[in-house]
């Protein structure tokens, strides 16, 4: 029989998707944002899907929606929202203990203990381990008996065209917590979006959405940086904004991805060249939807619908979980849960 999960902060269903390619029967999810629901049921139609706020969320009515009791429940996982803890934020002046968002985690512990699965995954930034509120939840779970492992891994270490480190933790109440072992090869962009028919003519809604108009001097700025890899700084001075000769930092802006390399971290601006390094390696023009869904790990024919508009899909696509860094993790997972059992 199938080992049974839930998925707590559902997002757009990248957690899902990477759980169903380990093998998992997915038998709930938890997701409050209405357009992110609407896409994770387009694609995971068949997992009842609980549309409320994660803190209303009642373990009792979860256990009965899902048809299971109290600790039968093979795997719980989830990524509770992290923007309050990352890097960046602290960088910028915003303490982690004054973002509401952080207080989210302590939801994912009291489900935890409530619902008492035999294996908990969890997912955020890497800085999260610097933070009480973690230490916290660990101590809480290894007080409850569970064996508890967490390292902070490269995605592109397991099958993910993308570069993006990431805090995951696995915990074991009936053995030892396992974590997957890196691969031993790059998944590049040129393998994982090479093969793409041209992009506006694709036939894929979501690959031949157009860009948004650009003035005749960036179109201009983005032509002249150099192919495969090329970045602003190579532009001569009369091509460089005003902007970006005022600063030296976020040296990726208006840079183009390598086609023989992974990608950048993709975020929710992964379709716009002055968020990060997401030029085409070769065309001039930034990268599509689908390219970004595609190096978040998402399969080709993952359904996206284009009337949220491409601000709501790119946010989706950059906050979702990678599936294969998932599946990776949730295999090793399991064979520690079904090693224990027999």
């Amino acid at each position: 029989m199938k080992l049974k999960a839930i998925d707590l902060f559902a997002g757009c269903g990248g957690l899902t998707a990477g759980l169903k390619r380990a093998g998992f029967n997915v038998i709930g999810a938890v997701e409050i944002d209405h357009k992110a629901r609407l896409t994770y049921s387009h694609n995971h139609g068949e997992v009842p899907l609980i549309s409320a706020d994660i803190r209303d969320a009642q373990p009792e009515k979860i256990l009965k929606d899902c048809s299971i009791a109290r600790g039968e429940l093979d795997l719980l996982a989830g990524c509770p929202p992290c923007q309050g803890f990352s890097t960046l934020r602290a960088r910028q002046g915003h303490p982690a203990s004054e973002d509401i968002r952080n207080d989210l985690i302590d939801e994912f512990a009291r489900l935890s203990l409530a619902l008492l699965p035999k294996l908990i995954m969890m997912e955020n930034v890497p800085a999260l381990a610097r933070f009480d509120k973690f230490k916290n939840f660990v101590s809480m779970l290894e007080d409850a008996g569970y064996n508890v492992v967490f390292k902070t891994l490269n995605v592109r270490d397991f099958g993910v065209p993308q570069r993006r480190k990431r805090l995951i933790l696995s915990a074991n109440r009936t053995g030892i917590a396992k974590l997957a072992a890196p691969l031993k090869h790059d998944v590049t962009v040129r393998s994982a979006i090479g093969n793409l028919k041209t992009a506006g003519s694709s036939g894929d809604l979501l690959h031949d959405m157009p860009s948004p108009r650009r003035s005749a001097r960036i179109q201009s700025l983005i032509k002249a940086i150099p192919k495969d890899g090329g970045s602003r700084n190579s532009l001569p001075p009369e091509l460089q904004l005003a902007c970006h000769k005022r600063t030296t930092g976020f040296n990726d802006v208006y840079g183009r991805m390598k086609w023989d390399d992974v990608s950048p971290t993709i975020t929710g601006g992964c379709t716009n060249p002055s968020k990060g390094r997401f030029i085409h390696p070769y065309e001039d023009r930034p990268i599509t939807l689908r390219e970004a869904a595609i190096l978040q790990g998402f399969d080709e024919n993952y359904k996206f619908d284009i009337q949220h508009g491409k601000e709501s899909i790119a946010l989706m696509i950059g906050n979702a979980l990678p599936p294969p860094f998932i599946e990776a993790h949730a295999h090793a997972m399991a064979e520690g849960l079904v090693h224990e059992k027999n």
